[in-house]
């Protein structure tokens, strides 16, 4: 069928474009996507390079607290957009996305559901799905982020059909960076708990009614010890918070007591 879909790897965007705006990577929470123009952006590349009609726009992302985060959401409530979501690690690292990828893309060039495929990625791990989807007789579009032969995988490159790649001036229509506000300096006493706060608050909404009863009742007995299940993702928002891989003791301990409060104070 003569109908194009798009993938896009939201994780290269973020990243690749974060830098391009700034000029290095920026965190996740400092970046904030316009629907609108992203989905405008992603159609020209489907017009200019195929000419076809759009099938839809498969987003693939990760899960960053056991649940999607409200952009996660709009892009799933936006029409024609089928959102996609794997798992961050312990790591910080984002998994199960490129499978998603390479599932979707073969599946529907088996299925004969497509003619053309834009990608948006870098990842010489979705290389495999390009080479499944040309067996099938589907062309593939790369598309990257300038500088794109710096950030994509040669052989990824080498298999595409065509690549092309978005400038300044494209990014700038549906990416946008917010800084860190700066800590006062006089006047207001900063409180540094506030932004981790934001950050541990979905874990602790998320927990079920026996779990949030069992927790309190341990915190009241003075034993501040965390079960390993509810740990383990305080430490993945951690190391997302922090921006490092290894956090500090002083930062675990941060970290578990803000949870602690958060509990008692439901």
């Amino acid at each position: 069928m003569h109908r194009t879909a798009v993938f896009v790897d939201a994780g290269y965007v973020f990243a690749q474009g974060s830098v391009l705006l700034t000029g290095t990577k920026q965190g996740r929470e400092f970046l904030s996507l316009d629907i609108p123009g992203m989905v405008s952006a992603l159609n020209q590349i489907v017009s200019v390079e195929t000419g076809l009609p759009l099938l839809r726009i498969y987003w693939y992302d990760a899960m960053r607290v056991g649940r999607p985060t409200p952009e996660q959401m709009a892009l799933a409530d936006t029409p024609n957009i089928k959102i996609r979501l794997g798992q961050v690690n312990s790591a910080g690292e984002q998994k199960g996305v490129d499978a998603l990828i390479i599932t979707d893309l073969a599946e529907l060039a088996r299925n004969q559901a497509i003619s053309d495929a834009v990608l948006v990625s870098g990842d010489e791990d979705v290389r495999v799905g390009v080479v499944l989807a040309q067996q099938f007789g589907v062309r593939v579009h790369l598309v990257g982020i300038h500088p794109s032969r710096g950030n994509q995988s040669r052989s990824l490159l080498q298999e595409a059909d065509t690549a092309t790649e978005w400038d300044l001036a494209t990014i700038r229509t549906f990416l946008n960076y917010s800084p860190p506000v700066a800590a006062p300096t006089s006047g207001v006493t900063p409180n540094p708990a506030a932004g981790l706060d934001a950050h541990i608050e979905p874990l602790v909404a998320a927990l079920a009614p026996a779990d949030l009863s069992a927790l309190k009742s341990q915190f009241r007995q003075a034993n501040q010890m965390l079960p390993k299940e509810h740990d383990t993702g305080l430490l993945r928002i951690g190391r997302i918070y922090y921006s490092q891989a290894t956090l500090s003791s002083t930062e675990r301990a941060a970290l578990r007591t803000a949870f602690v409060r958060l509990v008692l104070a439901k």
